[in-house]
C-alpha cells in the first residue's frame, strides 16, 4: 500500500459553539468503528518486523496508520506496552535507548512470524470492519474542510470570518437535520403501519359483526 500522509494537526474548534473541533483525539468513529483490540497491535509490530525492516516505536504508530489510512492510529499507551511484552517473550530484540530505540525480530521472533503468518496477517483484515468505503470518504472530505477553514481562519478578515461562522453554524445544524429526518421517517412508517393494522382490526370487527346479524 503507498504511503499516505497523515491528515494536518487541527487546533482547538473554529470558535464558540462550535464544540472541540475535528482533531485526532475524537477521530471520525460511528456506530460501525471500534477500537482494535490489544491482540490487534501485537500482531501487526509482529507483521511490520517480519518484512526485515527495524523500527521504533513513533514509526510503527505512523506506519500502521498510512497502512490503513488513518482509520486505525494506536496510541503510544498500546504500542509501547506491546513492544516491551513482545521484548519480554523473547520475540523481538532492541538497538539503542529511550523512545527512539530501533525494534527487530530475533531468531525466535522469526520462527514465529513465519509459523503464525495468517494469524499476524488477520489482525489487518481486523481494521476492515471498522469502517467502510462511505466512512473513509466522508473523513477524507471532512479534512478537506477543515483545510479550508484553518485558512480562512488564518488570513480571513473579521467579516470573513463572521461569515465562515454563519457557515459552519448552518452546516452543523444541516448535518442533524440528516438524523432528525431520519428518525422522523422512521416513526412515521411506524405509524403507517400501526394506522393499516388498526383499519385492518376495524374491517374484522364490522364484517363479524355483520355475520352475527
Amino acid at each position: 500500500m503507498p504511503p499516505v500522509p497523515p491528515p494536518p494537526e487541527f487546533g482547538p474548534g473554529f470558535g464558540p459553539g462550535f464544540g472541540p473541533g475535528f482533531g485526532r483525539k475524537r477521530g471520525f468513529g460511528g456506530p460501525g468503528h471500534r477500537r482494535a483490540r490489544r491482540g490487534d497491535v501485537r500482531g501487526a509490530i509482529l507483521d511490520l518486523l517480519a518484512e526485515g525492516q527495524p523500527w521504533n516505536g513513533y514509526q510503527i504508530i505512523q506506519e500502521i496508520a498510512q497502512r490503513t489510512n488513518g482509520i486505525w492510529r494506536p496510541s503510544a499507551g498500546s504500542v509501547y506496552p506491546a513492544l516491551q511484552q513482545l521484548e519480554d517473550e523473547g520475540l523481538i530484540s532492541p538497538e539503542g535507548e529511550g523512545r527512539r530505540r530501533m525494534y527487530t525480530l530475533t531468531a525466535e521472533g522469526r520462527g514465529y512470524a513465519e509459523a503464525h503468518r495468517d494469524e499476524l496477517r488477520a489482525s489487518w483484515d481486523a481494521v476492515a470492519g471498522m469502517t467502510d468505503d462511505a466512512a473513509v470518504e466522508l473523513g477524507n472530505m471532512i479534512r478537506q474542510i477543515m483545510m479550508a477553514v484553518m485558512e480562512v481562519r488564518r488570513a480571513g478578515s473579521p467579516a470573513q470570518l463572521a461569515e465562515a461562522r454563519r457557515v459552519l453554524a448552518e452546516t452543523r445544524r444541516s448535518l442533524y437535520r440528516i438524523l432528525a429526518d431520519d428518525v422522523e421517517g422512521e416513526d412515521a412508517e411506524d405509524a403507517e403501519d400501526a394506522g393499516t393494522a388498526s383499519a385492518g382490526e376495524a374491517d374484522d370487527l364490522a364484517d363479524g359483526e355483520q355475520g352475527s346479524e
